[in-house]
């Protein structure tokens, strides 16, 4: 039997992968285009997306191909001077989707994660013991665990009949890569006038003469899957910005809508939910793919003690628990923001007066937390402030915090030399460090880089590793 089947191949799906095999646990992807999409939708990571490839060794590969931005004070287009963000990693880093997902899928393959393109998941049941899928050649496979990456219109989430409530699209935008025969001087000087106004609208320059190129939409397609031609991309170009800018040689092209949606549920029984399948969003701000990676990174660990035998009974539980509600916060915060690029006299004052107050350092600080995510804090109780917080990568006396967290597992960071966690040195690893930069005497991190405990009594130690780590071995 497979330990888990991870049905969608994209970003959240190959993390997920790749984070179970970390701990020896056979993973199936399923995927049902046969090749890697040429569609670009995310163009960068935001700074605990950075974290994490940081946190698992990713960070070099990534970092060569991608570029560093400064991390602007920017929401709903109102860019202010960047605010003090804690971390090593302040920035954004542009890099295409496409490049994301191979570096990923990468990865996920170079770690032993099966990973079967073509392969279309049509149906599925489960029972106490597992689940059982249908694929559209009439395959059957069977696994312990499912996890639906599918997309924004997952399969798997309508198949479990977890609802899917929110808002349908208003409007769309229409978006591609081609190449542009007008001088980049003329474009920058029609793109900067019209953004007055239409922030819908911008060519990017990608090198060799190709532009991304995003428009918006004259109304809603009857079925938005179907990409737009590339003459009402050139309409639409006209229509809103008085030019075409010559553009011919399309590479791809496609559409997307600004619906606002949130799974009432990340968990039926066996399967779950992660990524655009548990929750879809306009792409203000760049958070989608960001989101999805940082679920994978929540539910993989989850996932594979409860493989290994050794999860505490409600562990799986806390995946909706703690990620239910962070993307609630992103889908308040996109809606937030399409209000304040909305034309009508109304919102245009709210804009006003929010680029105002961005001047003050702690507001622009607050919304640029939203963005990235760094400031996201799990609710495990009353305690520390730290409790519930992802740790930054310390400079401590062994060398970066992140460096020691590249097996996935816990790390009791340790600046007494007192305590112990002997009873579960197969689950959780035990660094003393005298290092003044962890200003506490001790934490307890788990997998994912969030702080589960934070002190210097041992029986309270022992209370937290029981509570995220299951029983250890009597010694």
């Amino acid at each position: 039997m497979i330990d888990v089947i991870i049905a969608g191949g994209g970003p959240t799906g190959m993390m997920l992968g790749a984070e179970l095999r970390l701990h020896g646990v056979r993973v199936v992807v399923l995927e049902k285009d046969p090749e890697p999409t040429k569609v670009v939708r995310s163009m960068g990571l935001h700074a605990r997306s950075i974290e994490v490839m940081d946190q698992r060794g990713l960070l070099e590969r990534f970092l060569e191909n991608g570029t560093k931005y400064p991390l602007g004070g920017s929401f709903a287009g109102i860019v202010k001077s960047p605010p003090s963000l804690d971390g090593a990693h302040a920035y954004i880093l542009g890099i295409p989707q496409t490049v994301t997902d191979r570096l990923l899928a990468d990865h996920a393959a170079e770690v032993g994660v099966e990973i079967r393109r073509g392969h279309e998941l049509v149906g599925l049941s489960q029972d106490d013991d597992g689940v059982d899928v249908e694929l559209a050649d009439g395959t059957r496979l069977r696994s312990r665990y499912l996890v639906g990456c599918d997309g924004g219109r997952s399969t798997v989430r309508k198949l479990l009949g977890i609802g899917f409530p929110g808002e349908p699209a208003t409007a769309e935008t229409l978006l591609g890569e081609m190449e542009v025969t007008e001088d980049w001087e003329t474009v920058l000087a029609v793109m900067t006038e019209v953004r007055k106004t239409q922030l819908r609208f911008g060519l990017s320059p990608i090198g060799d003469g190709v532009y991304r190129v995003g428009v918006p939409a004259e109304g809603l397609a009857e079925d938005p899957r179907i990409p737009p031609t590339f003459d009402e991309i050139k309409r639409q170009l006209k229509a809103v910005a008085g030019s075409d800018f010559g553009v011919h040689s399309p590479r791809w092209l496609s559409r997307f809508g600004d619906a606002t949606r949130l799974a009432e549920h990340y968990r039926a029984g066996r399967a779950f939910l992660a990524g655009d399948a548990a929750h879809i969003h306009p792409p203000v701000g760049g958070q989608g793919l960001n989101l999805g990676v940082q679920d994978a990174f929540n539910l993989g660990w989850k996932l594979a003690a409860a493989v290994n035998g050794w999860a505490p009974e409600d562990l799986l539980d806390t995946y909706h628990t703690e990620r239910h509600p962070v993307a609630a916060a992103v889908l308040d915060n996109t809606r937030a923001q399409m209000q304040l690029m909305s034309l009508d006299p109304g919102s245009q004052a709210v804009r006003r007066l929010l680029a105002e107050l961005m001047e003050f350092e702690n507001v622009s600080r607050f919304l640029t937390e939203k963005i990235t995510a760094t400031a996201i804090r799990y609710d495990f109780g009353e305690g520390h402030e730290l409790l519930g917080r992802r740790m930054p990568d310390l400079e401590l006396g062994q060398g970066h915090l992140y460096g020691l967290t590249r097996g996935g597992r816990g790390l009791l960071l340790d600046r007494t030399g007192a305590l112990s966690v002997r009873g579960w040195s197969d689950r959780v690893d035990h660094v003393v460090d005298a290092s003044e930069a962890l200003d506490v005497p001790a934490v307890l991190l788990r997998p994912d880089g969030h702080v589960a405990w934070v002190g210097e009594d041992q029986q309270e130690l022992v209370g937290a590793v029981r509570r995220w780590f299951g029983e250890g071995e009597v010694l």
